[in-house]
C-alpha cells in the first residue's frame, strides 16, 4: 500500500508528465479494454486480427524492415544479368550457369524488379509508410494549433531550472519574460502564474518531411515503371534512326504505355569519335568517346546539331538519348558468280575484347546465284582486329583498340541460310546447319584480308573484297516520367533529414511569484525531447537576457533570507536537502540544475544568505531526456508551490 508521502510526489510526476507531452508524433500506446496498463491485446474475432495487423504493418519498426529487405532485394538487381536490361547476358549465364540458372528463374532473379516477392515488399512499404505518417500529420497539425502546457507545480524537477529573486512586480516579470521569448522565435502565453513557452516544431515537420518524401519516391518510382518507355538501337556512320517501334532493335515499356505516343523524332549518325591513350600503364584506356549527330523533331523535320558523349545524353522532347557502346563495321562488297554485286555495306561486328577490340561478325547474302543462274546463298563468318600484331604475333587478336592496322579474316559458306524459314534468327550468328563450307585443294576457304583486298570463292561462285572499316554506336532511347518527382522527394528527403537532426524541441517556463516577505521569485525550467547541452545553454541565456527586467533584489537580512528559502522551497546545495526523501528518490541534487539558486551557506545556523542571480548558474549536468509518461528527472531538493505558504 502506498504511502501517504508518496500522493505529492505522485501529482508532482503526472505535472512533469504532462509538460513533456506531445513533444514528437509518436503514436501513442493504446490501453486495453479492461483499463489495465500495458500492450492491448486483440480480440480473437476476424475484426480483431485484421487490426492487430494493421498496426503491426503501420509501425514504423515494421516500416524499417520493410525498408531494409527492399535494399537487399535490390543486391540480386544489381548483381545478377536483368532480362529487361541485356537478354544476352542472361543467355550468357544460363550457358555458364547450368546448375543455378533454374533456380534463379524460380526466384525472379532475372527479372528482380518485376518479380511477385520484390514487388509485394513494394507495397507493403508503400502501405505501411502512409498508415504511419497520415495519423502522425494530423497529430501535428493538432500541436501547431494549440498551446505549450501550464507550468508544472515544482520546476525544479525539471532537467534545466534556475531561480533568482527580484524587487520587480511579478507582473512586470512575465511580461518581460514573454516579450523575451517571443523574441526568441518562442510560441509564449501566460497562464496562471507563468509564462509558457515552445520553440522547434521543425523537427516533427522534417520528421514528417522526410517519410512523405519516402511516399514520393516510391510513387516516382511506380510512375517510371509503368509509364516508362525503353529501346536499344545500333547506328553505323552515315545510317539514322526515327523513333518508330520498327526502328528499335529492342524495345520494352511499362504497362500502362501506349506505343502510340511515341514522340516524332529522329537522329543520324554523322561520325564517331574516339581517342586512346597511347603510352604508359594505361595504354589502351579510352580518353573520348563522342558520337556527333544531325537530329529534329516534330513534324517539320528541322535538323539540328548535336553530339553525345558517355553520361552525357541528349533531350529530345521527353526522351533521353545516351550513348552505351562502340564499335566497328566492316565495308564489304559481295559479287556472286555472275560478276553481279549482290551485297555492299558496313556489317557491325561485336566486341569480343572490350579492351582492344577484336571483334566478331558475319555477312549474309541470300540473294546470290552461281554462274549459270542457280540460287547460291553465300555465308561469311569472320574476326575484325583494327590493330593486327604483324605475323610475328602468332595471333589474330588486336593489340590496340584504335583503327592503327585493320584485319579481317573471312571463312566462306553457300547453302541455305534459313532467313527464308520465318523463325527469327540473330544477324550476328550464322545457322550453319544447311551451310556447306568452301573447300579447296582440301583445305577450308579463308583469307585473312587488308583494306581494298578481295577474297574470290571456288568454283567461279563470285568473290567479296574489305572496302574498309566504319564505326558504329548503340545508342538507348528512355522515356522516364517520374525522374523529376523523384529528384523533388530525394532533396525533400536531405531537407527533413537535416530539420529531424539538428533542430531540438524544447519548452520554457517562468514563474514569478510574491514570496511571504514581498520579494518576487523567479523560477526558469526548460525541457527537450531528448538529451542535449544546448538546452541548459539556452536557458541560462534566457536568464541572463531577462535579468535587466528582473535585477536580483537587494540583500535582506538573516532572518527574512532563511524565511524566503523556507517560503519558496529553494533547493539547497547537495548535502543540506531539505526534502531528504526526495533526494533519495532521484539521486540528483540541486548542483545538477541549470544555475544555483538562492541558497544558505553551507553554515546555516550563521543564517547568512548568499543570493545568486542568474549570471552565475552553472550548466545542467543532470539527465535531460524527459520523454514519457511522467517524465524521467528529478531534483534533489523541490521548491514548494508559492500558494501553499511556508514549508520546512
Amino acid at each position: 500500500m502506498a504511502s501517504k508521502t508518496d500522493t505529492p510526489r505522485d501529482a508532482d510526476d503526472a505535472e512533469v508528465g504532462a509538460a513533456g507531452s506531445q513533444l514528437s508524433t509518436a503514436p501513442e500506446e493504446e490501453a486495453s479494454d479492461g483499463g489495465a496498463e500495458g500492450v492491448s491485446l486483440p480480440s480473437l474475432g476476424p475484426v480483431g486480427w485484421a487490426r492487430w495487423f494493421w498496426r503491426q504493418l503501420t509501425s514504423m519498426r515494421v516500416a524499417l524492415i520493410l525498408l531494409f529487405l527492399l535494399s537487399l532485394g535490390a543486391i540480386p538487381g544489381s548483381l545478377v544479368p536483368q532480362t529487361s536490361i541485356d537478354p544476352t547476358k542472361v543467355e550468357q549465364f544460363r550457358t555458364d550457369h547450368p546448375t543455378l540458372a533454374p533456380l534463379y528463374d524460380k526466384l525472379g532473379l532475372f527479372h528482380v524488379y518485376s518479380s511477385v516477392w520484390f514487388s509485394a515488399i513494394y507495397l507493403l512499404l508503400f502501405i505501411s509508410l502512409i498508415g504511419c505518417i497520415v495519423p502522425r500529420s494530423w497529430q501535428f497539425v493538432g500541436q501547431l494549433r494549440g498551446r505549450p502546457p501550464r507550468a508544472p507545480r515544482r520546476l525544479t524537477r525539471l532537467p534545466a531550472y534556475t531561480t533568482w529573486r527580484t524587487d520587480r512586480e511579478p507582473g512586470e516579470v512575465l511580461g518581460a519574460a514573454q516579450r523575451l521569448l517571443k523574441k526568441r522565435r518562442f510560441r509564449a502565453h501566460t497562464i496562471d502564474d507563468a509564462v509558457a513557452a515552445e520553440k522547434g516544431y521543425l523537427r516533427e515537420a522534417g520528421n514528417l518531411v522526410f517519410h512523405v518524401s519516402l511516399i514520393v519516391i516510391l510513387v516516382a518510382v511506380a510512375v517510371g515503371s509503368l509509364w516508362k518507355s525503353e529501346g536499344g538501337k545500333l547506328v553505323v556512320e552515315g545510317d539514322g534512326f526515327a523513333n518508330s517501334l520498327t526502328q528499335y532493335d529492342n524495345f520494352k515499356s511499362g504497362a500502362f504505355y501506349d506505343t502510340d505516343d511515341l514522340e516524332p523524332f529522329g537522329f543520324s549518325l554523322k561520325s564517331f569519335d574516339a581517342s586512346y591513350e597511347r603510352s604508359g600503364p594505361q595504354k589502351g584506356t579510352p580518353r573520348e568517346f563522342r558520337a556527333n549527330i544531325s537530329y529534329f523533331q516534330g513534324a517539320d523535320g528541322t535538323e539540328h546539331q548535336g553530339k553525345i558523349e558517355v553520361n552525357h545524353p541528349l533531350e529530345i522532347a521527353d526522351s533521353k538519348i545516351f550513348l552505351l557502346s562502340h564499335g566497328y563495321a566492316p565495308v564489304v562488297e559481295v559479287t556472286d558468280g555472275r560478276g553481279k554485286q549482290v551485297y555492299s555495306g558496313a556489317v557491325p561486328f561485336l566486341p569480343q575484347d572490350m579492351q582492344n577490340y577484336t571483334s566478331t561478325g558475319v555477312v549474309k547474302v541470300p540473294n546470290a546465284q552461281t554462274a549459270d543462274g542457280k540460287r547460291n546463298q553465300l555465308g561469311f563468318s569472320g574476326f575484325f582486329v583494327p590493330t593486327y600484331g604483324g605475323k610475328g604475333s602468332g595471333s589474330m587478336f588486336s593489340t590496340f583498340p584504335a583503327l592503327d592496322n585493320p584485319r579481317l579474316t573471312l571463312t566462306a559458306y553457300h547453302g541455305d541460310l534459313g532467313v527464308d524459314s520465318g523463325l527469327p534468327q540473330s544477324v550476328y550468328q550464322l545457322e550453319k546447319k544447311n551451310l556447306k563450307q568452301y573447300q579447296q585443294d582440301g583445305r577450308a576457304v579463308a583469307q585473312m584480308m587488308k583494306p581494298g583486298e578481295t577474297m574470290k570463292l571456288p568454283g567461279g561462285d563470285g568473290s567479296i573484297k574489305f572496302v574498309g572499316v566504319k564505326q558504329w554506336a548503340t545508342f538507348q532511347v528512355s522515356h522516364q516520367p517520374g525522374n523529376g518527382l523523384a529528384l523533388i522527394g530525394a532533396i525533400a528527403i536531405l531537407i527533413g533529414l537535416a530539420g529531424s537532426l539538428f533542430i531540438q524541441r524544447r519548452r520554457v517556463w517562468v514563474r514569478a511569484v510574491r514570496g511571504a516577505d514581498g520579494v518576487t521569485v523567479v523560477e526558469m525550467a526548460g525541457l527537450g525531447r531528448s538529451e542535449s547541452a544546448r538546452l541548459p545553454e539556452e536557458l541560462a541565456d534566457l536568464a541572463a537576457a531577462l535579468e535587466p527586467d528582473a535585477p536580483l533584489a537587494a540583500e535582506a537580512g538573516p532572518d527574512a533570507a532563511a524565511d524566503t528559502a523556507a517560503d519558496t522551497g529553494t533547493a539547497t546545495q547537495a548535502g543540506t536537502a531539505t526534502d531528504t526523501d526526495s533526494a533519495t528518490d532521484t539521486g540528483t541534487a540541486t548542483e545538477a540544475s541549470a544555475k544555483p539558486v538562492p541558497a544558505p551557506s553551507p553554515a546555516a545556523d550563521e543564517k547568512k544568505p548568499t543570493p545568486t542571480g542568474p549570471e552565475n548558474a552553472a550548466k545542467s549536468t543532470g539527465p535531460t531526456d524527459s520523454i514519457g509518461a511522467t517524465g524521467s528527472t528529478d531534483s534533489a531538493d523541490d521548491p514548494a508551490d508559492p500558494s501553499e505558504g511556508a514549508r520546512a
